[in-house]
């Protein structure tokens, strides 16, 4: 097997304290190796404070694995095979990968060679998986064990902080923060919001725990948790009495519930109405302009106040804005600036250049295929039999190339901004969204001209993405 000329290199670790020390011993560590055996490392893909065990994504693993498919990586070193994965069926996966693209070599830095085209290298791999899924899950009982025993007993788990209301051994009340929480019970009770009582708690400088500004997510959290009302909670169900005191009676609780209860609604979420939802900046103050409408009018606004910090000072209609974008975008598509990007003409590297040489040659011949027909030297059936070939492979380059360029969202719309906007109107917002999204970071919208009727487009200065 020929050696790698573009290896990747994984680290991951389950727990951190935040330091990062752990994957960045395991990649110093595979660095090494790779310099002995005369690897040439690509790209480093480090999961840091991800478990490989119980299933949860490991964005840069799948990654990883995306690149190995598509033939960008060729190799791969890792610090333990525990690393990689624990869990057997992953395993299966990251073996199917590897041989679907004829086989790429693996080294452990702790663990030897491992040849996956080979039985008994594959034999080995899988009983190391099979060990390490074992160890996980026994841990995993023990843990779960451990954690039903200081609950049934009524005792408070352990955690990075505190909960707000108590000290530090979370059992004794802190009766500064527990006049708070009387306070705002009780002011919820009697019917005002929980955008309210967050304002009012940034207006007296009462802070979190962790020092930072309160959100209604976290204050609608904390009203709602039993422990504020002497009741241990296990696994989401309140399972009976805890060793600390109440700051709430249960009957406090109780309205509390009932009120969060009748604000729910039905459950159904609108559907998209803001096509730049997330992609403007405000011109005074930096902060992301959120949706808002009135009664005839959607417009986006700078809010201010708790979960969004802005000044509150800036309002532009949504839909001159939007079209003032969508016609920049679709322009832009057809930028020969843009086209080099996407088609990977100005990436430096060799395989890109290919793709896109292979693209612009399989192009032609589908031109020149076109001319045979129109000037009937072949059969509309050759033409066909002839194309299909041909369109394949420009759909498969097409495809790598655009994940190697990480524009998956605007493959086949090189160079086709004006046929896009003859069907932009036929796209659902979510999908005009994934393209604006593709080329735009954001727009950052300055103040307007009291009393202006039209958008000025001098206010929106775009942010170009690609």
């Amino acid at each position: 097997m020929r050696e790698p000329r573009a290896a990747a290199v994984y680290a991951r670790i389950s727990s951190d304290d935040g330091t990062a020390l752990g994957v960045k011993r395991q990649v110093r560590d595979c660095r090494r190796l790779a310099a002995d055996l005369g690897w040439k490392v690509a790209e480093e893909y480090v999961d840091n404070d991800i478990s490989a065990y119980g299933g949860r994504q490991r964005p840069a693993y799948e990654r990883m694995l995306a690149d190995l498919a598509d033939g960008s990586r060729d190799g791969v070193i890792v610090y333990h095979p525990d690393r990689l994965t624990r869990r057997p069926i992953e395993l299966e996966q990251f073996v199917e990968v590897l041989t679907s693209g004829g086989g790429c070599p693996v080294r452990f830095v702790a663990g030897g060679p491992v040849d996956v085209g080979d039985g008994d290298g594959l034999l080995v791999l899988r009983m190391l998986a099979a060990v390490a899924a074992n160890e996980s899950a026994s841990k995993s009982r023990r843990v779960r064990r451990k954690l039903d025993e200081v609950a049934a007993a009524g005792r408070p788990h352990g955690g990075s902080h505190r909960p707000f209301g108590y000290e530090n051994d979370r059992i004794t009340i802190n009766e500064a923060e527990a006049e708070v929480i009387r306070a705002l019970a009780e002011r919820f009770i009697a019917g005002e919001s929980v955008r309210s009582l967050a304002t009012w708690l940034d207006d007296e400088g009462v802070r979190t725990v962790a020092g930072g500004p309160w959100r209604t997510t976290t204050l609608n959290a904390m009203l709602a948790s039993p422990r504020i009302a002497g009741l241990r909670q296990h696994r989401g169900e309140v399972i009976g009495d805890a060793v600390w005191e109440p700051i709430i009676t249960r009957a406090e609780r109780g309205k509390i519930l009932a009120r969060m209860e009748a604000r729910k609604t039905s459950g159904r979420r609108a559907p998209r109405r803001y096509l730049l939802s997330g992609l403007l900046r405000c011109g005074r103050c930096g902060t992301t302009l959120y949706s808002a409408a009135r009664a005839t009018t959607r417009r986006y606004v700078c809010l201010s106040g708790p979960d969004h910090g802005g000044c509150g000072r800036l309002t532009v209609v949504a839909e001159p804005l939007e079209n003032l974008i969508t016609e920049a975008v679709l322009y832009r598509l057809d930028t020969p600036e843009l086209a080099d990007t996407l088609t990977g003409r100005n990436r430096a590297d060799k395989e890109a250049a290919g793709l896109a040489d292979a693209i612009a040659a399989d192009r032609g011949q589908l031109d020149e295929l076109a001319g045979l027909y129109a000037e009937r030297q072949i059969a509309v059936r050759e033409w066909m039999a002839a194309r299909r070939p041909i369109e394949d492979r420009i759909a498969h380059a097409e495809k790598r190339l655009a994940r190697m360029t990480r524009t998956d969202t605007l493959t086949g719309l090189v160079g086709n901004g004006k046929a896009l906007r003859q069907q932009w109107g036929d796209l659902n917002l979510t999908r005009q969204h994934a393209i604006i999204a593709a080329v735009l970071d954001h727009a950052v919208v300055a103040p307007g001209v009291p009393g202006a009727r039209q958008l000025d487009p001098n206010r929106v200065d775009p942010v170009w993405r690609l």
